[in-house]
Order: structure tokens, then sequence, then C-alpha cells
């Protein structure tokens, strides 16, 4: 079949998913329409705000699909409507059978991870968090439990040692897009031979839970070279955290951004504060220091330690925890 002729239903809804859909588009696939979230309320003022993808699909004239619920009889009429030969999910939300068994081609998912390792929500996140050198991006056919189907391609990147996440989560949406048009392209050749997952990476399966509020504290017991993935990890967002208990009683909840480390012998409390109250401001661990670089703390935009020492004078009496 000529590449002109299959008909895309493209699924997601961040700005991950993006980048795959512009190089469809710029590619020549005819994407005949894009189904994403919908609209909501976001900022300060909690206007209406479309997703990244439904932006790019409106541009570009292809038709948006909204759905509230995936099973919804109206929703699935319209989409059986389109025709689609093929349907490609990036970033959106788990479907029903009805919906990933609807094209002839089948549907195919792209992951930001190396599966079977990293299933889940947030495979980039733990992949840091869990200092792995090493991650990639994933297609995959879609079937019943999630992220488990058979593999189309894989592509691999290595994570350097000072990287966030945000660095490699741009890094991997060019990935992912390219890959994206590589697994379609070869599907309409018939090149691609699907692989189980167990027989990729010795079969081991690891995941990548969706991040809350309760796993994204620091634990200031841990060594400070975990302490240093776990925030490089959760940065951007959402942001490792933790409470800092002041000696008047109160608590502040403050976000950490970027961190550096030094191991030593520490004969300070876990959790104690040392500050020259110019430039640097540290935290006892068991095993040496974590000196704080970019926080925030509550009603205020994220700043340099440097700029909030200007404006603030900490209390050293007090404890992170």
């Amino acid at each position: 079949m000529e590449q002109a002729a299959i008909r895309i239903v493209y699924m997601g809804t961040p700005e991950f998913a993006v980048e795959p859909l512009k190089a469809l588009v710029q590619g020549g696939f005819r994407v005949v329409a894009v189904v994403t979230m919908p609209d909501k309320p976001a900022g300060r003022g909690m206007k209406m705000q479309a997703s990244p993808v439904k932006n790019f699909a409106l541009e570009h004239s292809i038709p948006v699909l909204q759905p509230e619920k995936l099973k919804d009889p109206a929703f699935i009429m319209n989409l059986r409507a389109y025709q689609a030969d093929l349907q490609i999910v990036v970033a959106f939300r788990m479907l029903p059978e009805v919906v990933w068994n609807m094209p002839p081609m089948g549907t195919f998912n792209l992951h930001a991870s190396l599966l079977p390792a990293y299933r889940g929500a947030a495979p980039i996140h733990w992949a840091v968090i869990n200092g792995e050198r090493r991650t990639g991006a994933t297609t995959f056919f879609l079937q019943h439990e999630i992220d488990t189907g058979d593999v189309l391609l894989q592509r691999s990147i290595e994570i350097a040692p000072q990287e966030s996440t945000g660095e490699v989560h741009n890094r991997l949406m060019q990935l992912g897009a390219d890959l994206v048009v590589e697994t379609v392209t070869g599907l309409i050749q018939g090149s691609l031979k699907p692989t189980p997952q167990r027989e990729l990476h010795d079969g081991v399966v690891t995941f990548a839970p969706k991040l809350f509020r309760e796993n994204t504290r620091i634990d200031w017991q841990k060594p400070v070279s975990a302490i240093f993935n776990f925030v490089r990890g959760l940065c951007p967002y959402p942001a490792a955290w933790t409470e800092w208990h002041v000696s008047d009683g109160k608590v502040l909840f403050v976000k950490i951004l970027e961190v550096e480390v030094v191991e030593a012998v520490c004969t300070q409390s876990i959790g104690r504060i040392q500050t020259d109250g110019k430039q640097f401001f540290r935290i006892a661990c068991a095993d040496g220091w974590v000196y704080l670089k970019r926080i925030q703390v509550p009603g205020k935009k994220v700043m340099s330690i440097e700029d909030y020492l200007r404006g603030n004078s900490p209390d050293t009496n007090g404890l992170f925890c």
C-alpha cells in the first residue's frame, strides 16, 4: 500500500506527543484525525486551555476528537467514520480494546523506555532516579495489559551523569519522532517483525509508577548519590520536595530542583543545615553533604541559592526532613 493511501488516526496530548505528529505531517503521511484530552482550565485565571497536540492539529487543519470517555458510543462511531488503517498512540490514555483493535493494521504505542524496562506512567523520571546510564524509546503493538505488547522497534541513548529528566525528555522526544516515522514506514513496507518483550533484554521487567506527592519527597537518610539522582530525576517537574522545620515551629514545604553533593565524613545530624549566608547552603546526610543550587520556597519562583540567600536569613537551627 502506498504511503499517502494509509489513513492514520493519531492519539496524544502533551508536548512530547507533538514532535512525532509533526514528523508524520512533514513526512507526507495522511493523518486523518487526532484524538486528545478535553480542554482543561489552567493558570491563575483558570482559563480553558487546549492540549499541545490539539493546537498543532488545528494549525494544520486536522480534525480533532476530544472524548471524555473512550467507550462512549458516540466517540466510537465518530472514530470508525475516519476508517483508519493504523492508529498511533503517544503519551495518551489507556485504550479499551474496542478502540485499539479497530484498525486493520493495528494500533502501536511509543513508550519512552527500552521495554520491558520501565513499564508505566513515568519511565524517564524513574530511569534517571535509579541512576541508569542508558534508556531509549520503543514502539510496540497494544494489547490488553499496559506496556506489554510485542515490540516493533527500539532505539537507545546514553544518560549523562548530570542530566535531568527534562534534558533526557527533550532528546527522547526527537528520537521518538524519528522512531514513529520509521515504524510506520516499516509497517507499510511489511519489513517489521514484532518481537515478544520476553525475548528482549533478558526479559527483565521493571516498572515506572505514576508520580505522586508521597513518592517525590526526599529521604535524607539515603546516600547523597541517591539524593542527587532523585533530585535530577524529578527536575523540572514535578520537582523533589522536603519539609523544612524551622525553630519557631513553622513547617515550610520546599521544592529542590538542583543540588551538588560531596561524599564526606559528616558529624552533623542528618537534615541539619549549614550556610555562609551568601553562597552555600548545605544539608547534612549520613555519608556527606547535599548543597542546594536551585530551590522554590512557598509563594516564590524558582531561584538560585545565591538569590535566595540575598533576600533571606535562613534559620540554621531548623531541620530538613
